[in-house]
């Protein structure tokens, strides 16, 4: 197997490649992990800055698709809530993005809040990757972010 062929890896594999991943970065930045034994909430695992201040994580991962979403019912727009995004192209190390879930607040054509009224669908905030939405995207890349926690 070559490195970085991330299309031999299943969904599950690459979810949880995902998460570890983003727990290494974070480490990397001298944070603390907290790992929750039942992610009944939509948090993947909590990360500590200092003595008081904590951040709950969200962890999408997506390869080859150009929207990703969390569930309304699920994901608060509040300030310590952080989802992190790891985007896998093939033959290429992984592209890690930060945001705070606050940035749903002011929906724009990159972070996007869709209620589905009369619908089947439930109500998501979601994230169009499209092309034309890489240099908005590139804001957000975890290395510029993270330093602002």
């Amino acid at each position: 197997m070559k490195r970085y062929a991330w299309g031999s890896l299943n969904p599950l594999q690459l979810g949880r490649y995902a998460e570890y991943f983003v727990k290494m970065e974070f480490t990397m930045y001298g944070l603390d992990i907290y790992t929750s034994e039942v992610d009944d909430k939509g948090i993947d695992f909590v990360v500590r800055k200092g003595v008081n201040r904590y951040y709950d994580i969200q962890v999408k991962s997506v390869y080859k698709a150009k929207y990703i979403f969390f569930p309304k019912h699920v994901f608060e727009l509040r300030d310590n809530l952080l989802t992190t995004v790891v985007v896998f192209r093939d033959h290429e190390a992984p592209s890690i993005y930060l945001v705070r879930a606050t940035q749903w607040q002011t929906p724009d054509k990159l972070f996007v809040s869709r209620d589905y009224v009369g619908r089947k669908s439930k109500p998501e905030y979601g994230v169009q990757l499209s092309g034309r939405n890489q240099a908005l995207w590139s804001l957000y890349a975890f290395d510029k972010v993270v330093g602002t926690l």
